[in-house]
């Protein structure tokens, strides 16, 4: 069967997939009103195409943090690749190396931070970080990525504590002891004073710890799961660097607003300070270009990715990839848009729907 969408990806791998995996994959929080409405929130929003233009050549390339990337499509950090394809994050850093986009490995990799650096040695990799309540490891781990050549770090903050995922408190005690017993890091790993796969970040993490992980890095700071002018205002006070505009997939606080619609205010808060990016409801090109309009330098991708790796490992991820790329192109090339620099806010207006 050909799989010409995102959509077709998402079908073929829940076919494949375990229902305890896919349940771990899909899982939502409370009733699944966000994580609806992060797709919902899209289909809300209508392109205004321009015509008789020459569009004989379109550019998708762009920049993030100084880095060029062939296409404003990059992999947001997701758990445990293992649980869709046995070789799991190396498989879906070679496809992002392949596609020269970014990939940001979680800091709950099935793999080492080694080993999928090794993977895909020439690609473009952001860190995860959940900051740990002992600095001493935040500081082990920062320096141990700093080694190993990433371009920056990326602190979640919307995860202080677990989301309320129904669904997942139904089937993932199974899961969570087959990642135990498998014990997904490599033997070394546990020597090296690095929490495991399953511990949760600090609770009492704020806005004061920064300047101390700030100290730590030279690497570029960007913070996932803003959502708010308040927020992002705090941290262009706090000197970071970047934002990801994220609400977790609609994995944890249920009932906040659809990713793309809390990127308006984020982008209008920063006034252009600091690079804006955005995940969450993202399945076509056409939704690339919607965030992008409304402010967004690169989307990134989080469940479609495992959807690829479920159906065929790193093909399968590059397929999505360059699946979402020619959408986008072609969106941009209808919509009469040569280059991503020339997305704009008068490309979109929001449907009364």
């Amino acid at each position: 069967m050909s799989l010409l969408c995102l959509a077709d990806f998402k079908a073929q791998a829940q076919k494949q997939l375990s229902k305890t995996s896919w349940d771990f994959i899909e899982g939502e929080a409370d009733d699944g009103i966000t994580y609806n409405d992060n797709l919902a929130a899209f289909r809300r929003i209508r392109l205004r195409p321009r015509y008789l233009r020459d569009v004989s050549k379109i550019d998708t390339r762009t920049t993030i943090q100084g880095q060029e990337i062939n296409a404003p499509i990059c992999i947001s950090p997701t758990a445990f690749h293992s649980i869709a394809w046995a070789d799991g994050e190396k498989s879906t850093a070679k496809a992002a190396q392949k596609a020269n986009i970014c990939y940001v490995i979680s800091s709950y990799a099935s793999y080492t931070v080694e080993d999928i650096v090794a993977a895909a040695p020439g690609g473009l990799h952001w860190f995860q970080l959940y900051v740990q309540p002992d600095w001493d490891i935040n500081k082990q781990m920062v320096q141990r990525i700093e080694a190993l050549g990433f371009k920056a770090l990326v602190v979640t903050v919307d995860a202080p504590v677990l989301g309320n995922r129904r669904g997942n408190k139904r089937s993932l005690l199974d899961l969570e002891a087959n990642i135990k017993l498998k014990d997904l890091r490599s033997p070394g790993e546990s020597k090296s004073g690095l929490p495991t796969p399953l511990s949760m970040p600090s609770t009492s993490s704020c806005w004061n710890d920064l300047p101390l992980l700030q100290s730590m890095t030279r690497l570029p700071i960007i913070l996932k799961g803003i959502l708010t002018k308040e927020d992002a205002e705090l941290a262009v006070k706090h000197n970071i660097r970047g934002i990801i505009v994220s609400n977790h997939g609609g994995r944890q606080l249920d009932e906040v607003p659809a990713s793309i619609d809390a990127l308006r205010e984020v982008v209008a808060a920063v006034n252009g300070k600091i690079e804006v990016y955005m995940d969450g409801g993202v399945r076509t090109g056409n939704d690339v270009l919607k965030a992008l309009a409304l402010g967004a330098r690169c989307i990134f991708l989080g469940r479609p990715i495992i959807w690829g790796l479920a159906c065929k490992g790193e093909d399968g991820v590059k397929e999505v990839l360059d699946i979402l790329k020619e959408e986008l192109h072609t969106c941009m090339a209808l919509s009469g848009c040569r280059s991503v620099a020339e997305i704009s806010p008068d490309l979109i207006q929001f449907s009364r729907l």
